[in-house]
């Protein structure tokens, strides 16, 4: 039996879609998204989870200053990313948790990002205000998710 061309793309559609191991979507119905992607799709892979990433560092010095600490927060970030076997074009989702969220940490937020995740297919993200996080001296918290092939 001889499958008709438009059946036999029905059948192999999802066998191309699925040979790749990461999608990221924007669906056209949504608002364009500012440095995160709305959907991104795992079709194989080992996943990678991250706990919350805070501005301390290695000798548990923490910043005073909110951008230092979002840039600590992603440098810790990488760190955790390198241990795994990783790297910042792995990551599909990042969530973001910050104490007194106003527009000036979220500029300081977005810079220390771009300097580390891939701008053409940035992974999903939620970005939540919260009242506090497990120190008083501690405003940022960044947890993730990457794929290795």
């Amino acid at each position: 039996m001889r499958l008709q061309p438009t059946l036999f793309a029905l059948f192999l559609f999802p066998l191309v879609a699925a040979s790749q191991q990461v999608e990221f979507k924007n669906p056209p119905d949504i608002s364009k998204p500012n440095g995160y992607t709305h959907v991104v799709i795992v079709n194989r892979g080992k996943l990678v989870f991250i706990s919350g990433q805070v501005g301390m560092d290695r000798d548990g010095k923490i910043s005073t200053d909110f951008a230092g600490q979002a840039q600590q927060a992603f440098a810790n970030l990488q760190a955790a990313l390198t241990a795994a076997g990783a790297k910042p074009e792995n990551l599909v989702k990042l969530n973001y948790y910050v104490v007194g969220l106003n527009h000036e940490k979220l500029l300081a937020i977005r810079e220390a990002r771009d300097k580390i995740v891939n701008r053409e297919h940035p992974p999903a993200s939620t970005l939540a205000g919260v009242q506090a996080l497990f120190r008083d001296d501690v405003q940022i918290e960044i947890e993730a998710e990457a794929v290795l092939p």
